[in-house]
């Protein structure tokens, strides 16, 4: 049990949320965020979507990774990945069916997410199934939570509201408040994912 979750694997799941976060960081996955973030739900939804595609993908391919020809490895991977895609597609058509509609392509545009391909070929092939489950756990929590940040925001300003529910007061709008239209568009993702970007920077990142 020490072993599963050793000082390695603590650092292999949080370095993604913070010093090392795909979005932050890698700059990885930003037409994603930029596409989804209008509305905090679909922002959420598709960060558990990512997260439990990435995970699962980065299990499957660390077991099988030394059956798999090197010629051949980016196929088979986007294999998997594909298959994980369809499942999760077809699970939020059934159950979440109006957040698949607002999500539109962007689900099946996992398959091509660099996040994904980039810890299945930089982690999963080289490692063992825990550490990479752990890696593929984080780097999906560490680009959720860019997306909620984001999506709160834009959907708090643009809209008034947070998951559907109307937080700015009636009376504010009676006085002359109006919801920020730029807040829909995906030009303000840009602007708030380049501020977040700024901040984390500035405040949480130490320079060696």
């Amino acid at each position: 049990m020490s072993k599963l979750f050793s000082k390695e694997n603590k650092e292999v799941f949080t370095n993604p949320l913070n010093l090392d976060n795909p979005i932050l960081v890698q700059v990885l996955g930003i037409c994603s965020a930029l596409a989804v973030t209008s509305q905090l739900m679909p922002a959420i939804v598709m960060g558990l979507a990512v997260t439990v595609i990435t995970s699962f993908s980065n299990v499957i391919i660390s077991i099988i990774r030394n059956t798999i020809p090197q010629r051949i490895r980016i196929i088979v991977q986007l294999v998997v990945v594909a298959a994980l895609v369809t499942i999760v597609s077809q699970i939020l058509k059934a159950f979440a069916y109006d957040v698949s509609v607002q999500l539109s392509v962007y689900v099946g545009l996992i398959i091509t997410n660099c996040i994904l391909m980039g810890r299945l070929e930089a982690f999963a092939m080289m490692n063992k199934p825990w550490p990479s489950f752990l890696d593929g756990i984080g780097n999906g929590l560490g680009y959720a939570l860019i997306l909620v940040i984001v999506g709160a925001v834009r959907e708090l300003l643009g809209r008034g509201s947070l998951l559907g529910i109307q937080l700015i007061p009636q009376f504010f709008y009676d006085a002359g408040y109006t919801n920020n239209g730029m807040m829909t568009m995906p030009a303000m993702a840009l602007i708030l994912v380049g501020c977040v970007i700024w901040v984390h920077s500035a405040f949480f990142v130490k320079e060696k």
